[in-house]
């Protein structure tokens, strides 16, 4: 079984702190009191850095929150994901192309994907347009992408299965 790493496509963190000063207090817990004595001393000055940073954060996150995520995103206005298992730790997800069936625009959180059944696709995304051929039993795992669109442009029905770990 051949297993692929896609790169990292998103610039989002992976939880939301309401500051940057939060990250600090985490990490540096056992030396609260240097770090709160930094607070006091600095804070005023850090705070216009702060904000442009938290900004930035906001403005390269707002795509990714105005898109649906792959259970919602169909396909011409019908669901091409189903469903199939959720817990507490993890989301699977069955996602079904026939050929001229694709899935619009939208985001993926970190996951790991399996190519149930493979075809010819073609991949929209921030780097271009490519076409692909995807072998059964393919493998691979993303940190997330920001966002992409695929079109099965081949002759089989391909289909993948998706895991999301929460």
């Amino acid at each position: 079984m051949r297993h692929l790493k896609l790169r990292q496509a998103s610039a989002c963190p992976p939880a939301v702190l309401t500051s940057p000063i939060d990250l600090d207090l985490v990490v540096l817990r056992d030396q609260s009191k240097i770090v709160l004595s930094f607070i006091r001393k600095f804070g005023d000055a850090l705070r216009p850095v702060a904000l442009v940073a938290s900004l930035t954060v906001l403005v390269a996150c707002t795509v990714r929150s105005t898109l649906p995520d792959p259970l919602v995103a169909g396909w011409n206005g019908a669901p091409v994901c189903e469903k199939l298992h959720e817990d507490a730790d993890q989301r699977i997800l069955r996602c079904t192309f026939p050929p001229g069936v694709g899935h619009e625009r939208h985001y993926h959180d970190e996951h790991f994907g399996y190519t149930i059944a493979g075809g010819r696709m073609r991949i929209t995304d921030s780097s271009g347009t490519r076409e692909v051929d995807l072998a059964t039993g393919i493998s691979f795992a993303s940190d997330g992408v920001v966002w992409h669109e695929v079109l099965n442009i081949g002759d089989s029905t391909t289909v993948f299965l998706i895991v999301e770990p929460k």
